[in-house]
């Protein structure tokens, strides 16, 4: 028998550039007038770009431009960010906090984030409760079906979300045992709830429809929940509708551009004399683009080498120079369309449809099965929803249509906000007159009905906002644990 050596790898060498180089963060209000820019530099690895949108895209900033360098295996990044209203980051315990989170290793990072689940009380929405992941077609009344079945069952919904795109749902649910609390750990117990649950999408699907039922119990570093999301509409096939605004699915030219088309058009070309894939995504500007758009190449394992993002007035302009992790860059035509189409498929999935329904109300068990429920009795299909629970409240954002998919009538929701009560209020239409304004501080608007366009905009942005969410929890509590934190290296 042939005997084969390997050499020892100590695992602690994994992290030894990233303990020699820690990563550094500056934080400037200086420079800018109208933004405050995070500069971050750090040794280099995949996925770092993601990990750092997502602490921003969590606290609910906006990022309005972005550079990205990460050649010869080191990151730097300059965020230009502002708060949901346009202005910069001055509150003294928001700017520690990233520092902290952004500075800091993994392994303190970890540490970190138990002092921020401490002052909160309990752990970020969800993730100490066992996660139900389900994907199929999407149907009208098919969550309020959902919903039903969990309360039958006696689980208790903590927290929800879930998207519709191209005809398919994926919902991830977060619930405790209503009878004991805490996460449901028998796994007869689990076993019968995704029985019941594999019923209810049968009796919604044909024998040949894709859908999948997964329930999960808590575990140490469980994926982002918004990330979560994209991989399950992925592994769905959602992407495969997709369709350019020039209806090929590889994304439009300049003449869509020259009309004044705010669709989604992402072009591919090659960079030899560099070994890049150039992508370039042209689309309408909203919160979490950018976010969206690097959890789609991360998840399809492309790493990014430089970037250059930037919004100015309704549209944002993405470019990426990338290649495969494996090194390669994207040559074949098949590579290159389906990429185009999943990052369309991205950037689409969060774009709301329908009249949105806030949601502040006390918290108790079988509230979302109640609300969805008076949806369905009314006709209304769902076609975005984010609800989480703190304590003995209940926050979130329903996004209704009619059951055809178009806009609700006026009569109908207000017969279902008073059915339901005072602690839901209906919004605006979503999605789109004059969009937030962002970009860079050369922007002007029209002299003529300013006024008239400012309230546009401000009312755009309102609609926008999450009314709650991770972030806005974050920025109400972290004053009582910035006192905690040493020293900072910027």
């Amino acid at each position: 028998m042939e005997i084969i050596y390997q050499p020892y790898i100590d695992p602690e060498y994994e992290t030894l550039i990233e303990r020699i180089y820690p990563p550094r963060v500056c934080i400037d209000n200086d420079t800018c007038q109208d933004c405050t820019i995070i500069k971050v530099d750090s040794a280099n690895k995949h996925g770092i770009l993601l990990e750092m949108v997502q602490v921003l895209t969590d606290l609910d900033l906006v990022i309005s431009k972005s550079y990205i360098s990460s050649d010869g295996g080191w990151f730097m990044d300059v965020f230009h960010v502002t708060d949901q209203r346009g202005d910069k980051l001055t509150d003294e315990s928001l700017i520690l906090y990233i520092q902290q989170v952004l500075c800091v290793s993994r392994r303190g990072r970890n540490g970190i984030a138990k002092e921020v689940k401490a002052s909160l009380g309990r752990e970020r929405p969800g993730q100490t409760d066992t996660a139900l992941e389900m994907t199929g077609t999407d149907r009208p009344g098919l969550l309020s079906e959902i919903c039903a079945v969990l309360v039958e069952l006696r689980c208790n919904i903590t927290a929800i979300v879930a998207w519709t795109h191209n005809t398919r749902a994926a919902c991830i649910v977060y619930v405790e045992d209503g009878l004991e609390g805490g996460p449901i750990m028998d796994p007869i117990r689990l076993g019968h709830v995704q029985e019941q649950l594999e019923n209810v999408l049968e009796a919604h699907h044909g024998k040949e429809e894709k859908r999948s039922v997964k329930l999960t119990a808590p575990a140490v570093g469980r994926t982002h929940t918004e990330r979560r999301l994209h991989q399950l509409m992925y592994s769905d096939g959602d992407y495969e509708r997709c369709r350019g605004c020039d209806g090929g699915g590889g994304g439009g030219g300049g003449a869509a551009h020259k009309k004044g088309c705010d669709g989604t058009h992402v072009m591919i070309e090659s960079c030899e004399e560099r070994g890049y894939s150039v992508v370039n995504v042209r689309s309408r500007d909203r919160p979490k683009l950018l976010f969206d758009t690097v959890c789609a190449l991360t998840d399809l394992q492309y790493v990014v080498f430089h970037a250059a993002v930037a919004s100015r007035g309704k549209l944002a302009n993405q470019e990426y120079f990338i290649r495969h992790k494996d090194g390669c860059t994207l040559d074949t035509e098949n590579e290159r369309h389906k990429l185009s189409l999943c990052l369309i498929a991205a950037i689409e999935r969060r774009i709301s449809h329908g009249v949105r329904l806030d949601l502040h109300s006390k918290n108790r068990i079988g509230l979302v099965s109640d609300i969805t429920r008076v949806f369905r009795e009314n006709g209304l299909s769902i076609s975005r929803i984010e609800v989480a629970t703190q304590g003995d409240k209940a926050y979130g954002s329903f996004y209704v249509t009619d059951a055809s998919g178009l806009n609700a009538s006026p009569t109908t929701v207000e017969l279902v906000t008073r059915e339901i009560g005072e602690s839901i209020i209906a919004v605006h239409k979503s999605p789109s007159r004059v969009p937030h304004d962002h970009g860079s501080s050369s922007r002007t608007a029209p002299k003529t009905n300013s006024a008239r366009v400012q309230q546009q905009q401000q009312q755009q942005r309102e609609e926008d906002r999450p009314r709650f969410s991770i972030g806005s929890l974050l920025w109400s509590q972290l004053g009582r644990f910035s006192s905690n934190f040493g020293p900072v290296r910027s």
